[in-house]
């Protein structure tokens, strides 16, 4: 299987199913390969994928139409669909709800997770997070400025808030900017980290589903409005990845880059590349499934290990 991500954000397209494959028809006259998509423009001339090769498909541009099957084709394929407000920022996303023979068990053993449980697996979620943080800051300044000794400091449900510690010197130095806060709200390089951060949410949730889980139930988040709380549990640990490939476009631009295509090309390449860890090369998509595996053992039978790789 292929995991493709298609960001439909430059052109209008009319987008349809026909016997298991995705019909794509770009309207915009010339022959040009839209970044996004990776898909060549010829006007409204037909191409087509299968949509068992579709890991993530994002609709941006306000002219996208698309029919009922596209939706439940990419559903029962195991893809997401991921719709895109006036800003072209994601704001919905549709899960497939049938993806595992067992899932109802595990909707059970999920709900009654007992507390201790959780926060062990907590830890070993912030542990992982800070860890990565560490390797990406020695990356880029050649010191990971006290991470990795906060790493190990994070006790079971981490109740003396390591994750915020390490945050506040994780942003100040990544960026090189005192004055750096990450706001999902927030202007400058916000914006670029939650494009990046919202496609990495879709591929958790859609791992998370595979492996029988629920992704509203959450060990940590608990948010009432939020309703992918364990895919922003599992998702943090691998957020690193998007924040190196904000950190790179950064760099090369004067002042703060916008979210264009270029800037969207980055980011995709970055979640779409292989990461080794142990000796193995994998997709970020195989990843963060052998994760969400583990943590469905941990939930069915009492598995404290999580397998969450340092990438």
């Amino acid at each position: 299987m292929i995991e493709r991500i298609l960001d439909f954000s430059e052109h209008p397209a009319r987008l349809n199913v026909r016997n298991g494959l995705l019909v794509i028809n770009l309207s915009t006259g010339h022959g040009d390969r839209d970044p996004e998509s990776g898909l060549r423009a010829r006007g409204a001339q037909e191409q087509t994928i299968p949509l068992a090769d579709i890991a993530v498909l994002i609709a941006a541009h306000p002219q996208i139409s698309f029919s009922h099957a596209v939706l439940a084709g990419l559903a029962e394929a195991g893809g997401m669909f991921i719709a895109c407000n006036p800003k072209r920022m994601p704001c919905a996303m549709l899960l497939p709800l049938d993806t595992h023979s067992t899932q109802t068990e595990r909707f059970q053993a999920q709900a009654s997770l007992p507390v201790p449980n959780r926060k062990r697996l907590w830890q070993q979620i912030v542990r992982a997070k800070i860890q990565a943080q560490a390797r990406l800051l020695k990356e880029c300044t050649e010191q990971d400025w006290g991470l990795e000794m906060l790493a190990a400091s994070v006790r079971s449900g981490d109740p003396q808030n390591v994750e915020a510690r390490a945050a506040r010197i994780y942003w100040k130095n990544l960026f090189g900017e005192d004055n750096f806060r990450r706001n999902p709200e927030g202007e400058g390089l916000n914006p670029l980290l939650n494009y990046g951060y919202a496609i990495l949410r879709a591929i958790t949730a859609r791992a998370l589903c595979a492996a029988g889980l629920h992704p509203s139930l959450g060990i940590h988040h608990h948010n009432r409005y939020d309703t992918f709380c364990l895919a922003d549990d599992l998702m943090e640990p691998f957020r690193p990845i998007v924040d190196r490939a904000v950190a790179a476009r950064s760099e090369c631009s004067e002042g703060d880059p916008e979210l264009d295509r270029k800037t969207k090309r980055v980011i995709l390449q970055a979640l779409m590349a292989r990461f080794a860890s142990d000796g193995e090369s994998r997709t970020l998509f195989d990843w963060i499934s052998r994760t969400a595996q583990s943590l469905a053992a941990a939930v069915e039978s009492g598995e404290k290990k999580l397998e969450i790789p340092l990438l």
